[in-house]
C-alpha cells in the first residue's frame, strides 16, 4: 500500500480488514456487473458519464464542465464532519469500481482511493489527479491545493480531456464549459487582489495557506505548529506559547482556524482571539451545502478574510 507524504498523516487510510471487505466488493462488482471491466460501461453512446470525486469541490467542478453528459458522486462532502475520519466502504469501492472518471487531489489527503482503484484497475477508467496536475512532489507539505486559484482551472482542462476521451461527440460541448469555468474565476482572483498586501494572520492548520499566498497576505504561525494540528499530534509547548503571543500581543490582523477540525486548544486560541479583540475566520476542508458551488465558496472564503483585516469583522461559519 502506497504511504503518504511525509508531513501528512495516514488518518484516510483504510483499515487492513475495510480493505479486504473493500477487495471483495470489488471483486463482484466486477464480475458480475461488468464482466471484468468496471467502467465498460462508461463510454456507451448516450449513457451518461459516471464520475465519482473524491471531494466535493471537485466534484462541483466535474459536474459543472460535464454537465448533461455526467452522473457525479462525491465521497467527502459533509462540511459538518472532519474530513480526517473519513473509512472508504464497500459501498464507496463499488462507486469507484464503476467509474469512467475518478477525480482526486492526491498528496496523501485522500490516499483511500489509491486503494481502492489498485484493487479494481481498469483500462478505460480515466483519473484526473491534482497534484499530478501541478507536478507537485509527494513531500510537498501542504495538501489542501483547492485553495491555490491556479489549481482547478488545469483541473477543470484536464477533466474536459478526459471526459472528450470517453465521448468523443461531445468534445467541444466539454471544452466550451471548462472555459466557461476558468473564466468564472475572475471574480475570486480580483477579490484576492483586494485583500491589503502583506496582511498578517495566524492560523491553526494550513487549510487556506494557498490563498493567503495568493492574496499576498503573511501567515506569522510557525509551519510546525500549523502542521502538529493538522496532523493531530501536539504542538511543542514553545510553538504554542509563540501562537498565543501572536494573538494576545495583536500582532495578526485575524485568526484562521479549520471550522471542521476544532479541538481544545483552538478553541483556546479563539477564545483568546475574541477576548483580545482579533476577528476570526472559518475556513473549510469540504465545501460547505448547499448554495454554494467552489467559485462562491472560494469568494466567501477571500471576503472574510478581506472584512475581518479591513473591518475588524469575524466570520467564524459561512
Amino acid at each position: 500500500m502506497e504511504e503518504p507524504p511525509v508531513g501528512i498523516t495516514a488518518r484516510l487510510r483504510p483499515s487492513a480488514i475495510m480493505l479486504a471487505a473493500i477487495m471483495a466488493a470489488l471483486a463482484v462488482t466486477v464480475a458480475l456487473a461488468f464482466g471484468g471491466t468496471p467502467s465498460a460501461t462508461a463510454a456507451t453512446p448516450g449513457k451518461k458519464i459516471d464520475v465519482v470525486a473524491a471531494e466535493n469541490q471537485y466534484g462541483d467542478v466535474a459536474a459543472q464542465v460535464g454537465g448533461a453528459y455526467v452522473r457525479v458522486t462525491s465521497l467527502m462532502s459533509n462540511p459538518g464532519t472532519d474530513p480526517h475520519t473519513f473509512e472508504a466502504s464497500v459501498a464507496v469501492a463499488r462507486e469507484v469500481g464503476q467509474a469512467g472518471l475518478v477525480v482526486q487531489n492526491g498528496l496523501g489527503y485522500d490516499s483511500f482511493i489509491n486503494s481502492i482503484e489498485s484493487a479494481a484497475p481498469s483500462t478505460s477508467r480515466k483519473i484526473v489527479n491534482a497534484q499530478e496536475l501541478l507536478r507537485l512532489p509527494d513531500s510537498t507539505p501542504n495538501p489542501h491545493l483547492w485553495y491555490d486559484p491556479a489549481t482547478m482551472q488545469k483541473v477543470a482542462s484536464a477533466i474536459a480531456a478526459d471526459l472528450s476521451a470517453i465521448q468523443p461527440a461531445h468534445t467541444a460541448y466539454f471544452s466550451a464549459r471548462a472555459r466557461t469555468f476558468t473564466r468564472s474565476l475572475s471574480a475570486w482572483r480580483r477579490a484576492l487582489a483586494s485583500v491589503p498586501e502583506n496582511t498578517r494572520v495566524a492560523s491553526t492548520e494550513p487549510v487556506a495557506d494557498y490563498l493567503l499566498d495568493a492574496a499576498g497576505a503573511r501567515n506569522l504561525t510557525p509551519w510546525s505548529f500549523q502542521a502538529a494540528v493538522m496532523n493531530g499530534t501536539d504542538p511543542s509547548p514553545q510553538d504554542v506559547a509563540d501562537e498565543k503571543t501572536l494573538i494576545s500581543q495583536r500582532r495578526v490582523g485575524a485568526l484562521i482556524y479549520n471550522e471542521q477540525v476544532t479541538d481544545p486548544l483552538t478553541e483556546s486560541l479563539i477564545g483568546l482571539a475574541h477576548s483580545r479583540h482579533v476577528p476570526v475566520v472559518g475556513v473549510y476542508e469540504t465545501m460547505p451545502q448547499p448554495g454554494y458551488d467552489y467559485q462562491s465558496w472560494m469568494l466567501a472564503e477571500t471576503s472574510a478574510l478581506r472584512k475581518a483585516v479591513m473591518n475588524h469583522t469575524s466570520a467564524e461559519h459561512l
